[in-house]
C-alpha cells in the first residue's frame, strides 16, 4: 500500500474512532463532582419519605452530607426569614413557601407532592369516632394543629366546610405533635394528613369533604445557598422519577 492511501486509511479509522466515542453514553461518575453539606428544612409530614429520599440521594453523591431540619413549616420560613443557612425548603402548603419567594428568599417553586386529612383516633378507637362531627362532642378530647400550621389551615377548612365547631384541647406546632397526643392517649382524636396515620400505630379514617381540602407540597433552592450545586440537585431528585416513587410509597399524590 502507497503512503498516501495508508493515511487515508488512518484518517478513516479516526474518525469512526472517534464517532464510537461520542456515540458512549455520559459517564455516571458525574454525579461525583457534587460535594459538600446539603441543610434541607422540610415540613414535618414529609420526615419519613424526605429521610427514604436522602439515603438515595447520598447514594448516588457520597460526597454530599445531608442535614434535615424537620417542622412545622410556618416555624421553618420564620427560621430562613430570620437568617438560618438553608439549601432547600419544602413546605406543606404554599402560603408558607410564598412568605420565602416574596421576601425574596427563593424563586421558582415547584409542587412536588399533595396530601389529604384524616381523622385519627388511638387504636381500638376508645371514643368511638366515626364522622367529622363526633369531634365536637363535649366529652371528647380533640388535638388539632395551630391555624397558623399547614396541617392546622387545612383542619380549620375541612371543619368550616362541615360546619362543624371543635374546642380543641391543645393546637400543636406540627404534625408530629398531633400524632404524639393521640398515641399516648392524651386525646381522643386528632386531624393529620393521610401519610401520616399509615405511619403511626393509630386508626383513621377519610371524613366526607377531605377531597376537597388538599395541601399542595412546593420546593425550591434557596437564592443564597451555601451549596447551590447540591441544593439544585436534591430539588431535581424529589421532583424526579427516584423521589416521585419513594414519595408514593409513602402515600403521598402527584403533583
Amino acid at each position: 500500500m502507497g503512503r498516501l492511501p495508508a493515511i487515508a486509511a488512518a484518517a478513516a479509522l479516526a474518525v469512526l474512532l472517534g464517532g464510537c466515542v461520542t456515540a458512549r453514553p455520559p459517564s455516571s461518575r458525574a454525579s461525583d463532582t457534587i460535594t459538600g453539606g446539603l441543610a434541607v428544612s422540610a415540613a414535618a409530614s414529609l420526615q419519613g419519605a424526605f429521610d427514604a429520599a436522602i439515603t438515595a440521594f447520598t447514594a448516588a453523591h457520597p460526597d454530599v452530607h445531608v442535614v434535615a431540619n424537620y417542622d412545622g413549616s410556618s416555624t421553618l420560613a420564620t427560621q430562613i426569614d430570620n437568617g438560618a443557612q438553608v439549601d432547600v425548603f419544602a413546605s406543606a402548603d404554599e402560603a408558607n413557601m410564598a412568605r420565602i419567594t416574596d421576601a425574596g428568599f427563593a424563586a421558582d417553586p415547584a409542587v412536588f407532592a399533595r396530601n389529604t386529612l384524616v381523622v385519627i383516633t388511638p387504636e381500638g378507637n376508645p371514643a368511638g369516632i366515626r364522622t367529622l362531627s363526633d369531634l365536637a362532642k363535649p366529652d371528647v378530647k380533640t388535638v388539632l394543629c395551630a391555624p397558623e400550621v399547614p396541617c392546622g389551615a387545612a383542619s380549620k377548612r375541612l371543619l368550616d366546610n362541615a360546619g362543624v365547631e371543635v374546642a380543641a384541647v391543645s393546637q400543636e406546632q406540627n404534625v408530629t405533635a398531633v400524632l404524639t397526643k393521640v398515641r399516648s392517649d392524651e386525646a381522643d382524636a386528632g386531624l393529620v394528613y393521610r401519610t401520616d396515620a399509615t405511619t403511626a400505630d393509630v386508626e383513621s379514617f377519610t371524613p366526607d369533604g377531605a377531597d376537597r381540602v388538599v395541601n399542595s407540597y412546593p420546593i425550591a433552592a434557596l437564592a443564597d445557598a451555601p451549596n447551590p450545586a447540591a441544593a439544585h440537585a436534591f430539588v431535581a431528585f424529589i421532583r424526579g422519577g427516584p423521589g416521585q416513587r419513594i414519595l408514593a410509597s409513602f402515600g403521598f399524590e402527584a403533583p
